[in-house]
C-alpha cells in the first residue's frame, strides 16, 4: 500500500517526539508534506478543521487537552468521527488501554517504539 498520499497529523506536546514520529513515518514512505503536526489536541482540533486528515497519531499526556479528551472530541465530531486515530503514548496501565479502545482508539502503542511497530499498526488501520 503506498502512504504518500495519505495526510498524518502527530500530536505531541514534545517536538522531539514529534520529529522522532515523522521520521519514522517519512522512513515508511509517507511524504514530509503530508505530515503535519501539534502540540496539543486543543491545536490539533484546530488544523484538522481546516483540511483533510487521513490518520492521527497522538500522545496521551499533553496540556491543555490530553489525548483520550481529543479522541473523545474527534468521536464526539460527526464529520471526523471515522478518523482513524492511532495513539502512541507511555500510558501502558491495563485501564488506560481500556479507556482509550473504549472511547474508540483504533490502535495503541506504547513508548518506546519503532518503526516496524508504526509500520504495523497503521498496515492494520489502512489493510491492502
Amino acid at each position: 500500500m503506498s502512504y504518500e498520499t495519505r495526510k498524518v497529523m502527530v500530536v505531541d506536546d514534545s517536538s522531539v517526539m514529534r520529529q522522532i514520529i515523522k521520521n519514522n513515518l517519512k522512513q515508511l514512505g509517507f511524504e514530509l508534506a503530508n505530515l503535519l503536526d501539534a502540540e496539543d489536541g486543543e491545536e490539533a482540533l484546530k488544523k484538522i478543521n481546516e483540511g483533510e486528515v487521513d490518520l492521527v497519531i497522538s500522545d496521551w499526556n499533553m496540556p491543555k487537552m490530553a489525548g483520550i479528551d481529543f479522541l473523545k472530541a474527534i468521536r464526539a465530531d460527526g464529520s471526523l468521527k471515522e478518523l482513524p486515530f492511532l495513539m502512541i503514548t507511555s500510558e501502558a496501565d491495563k485501564e488506560k488501554i481500556m479507556q482509550a479502545v473504549q472511547a474508540g482508539v483504533n490502535q495503541y502503542i506504547v513508548k518506546p517504539f519503532n518503526a516496524n511497530q508504526l509500520d504495523e499498526k497503521i498496515r492494520e488501520i489502512f489493510p491492502g
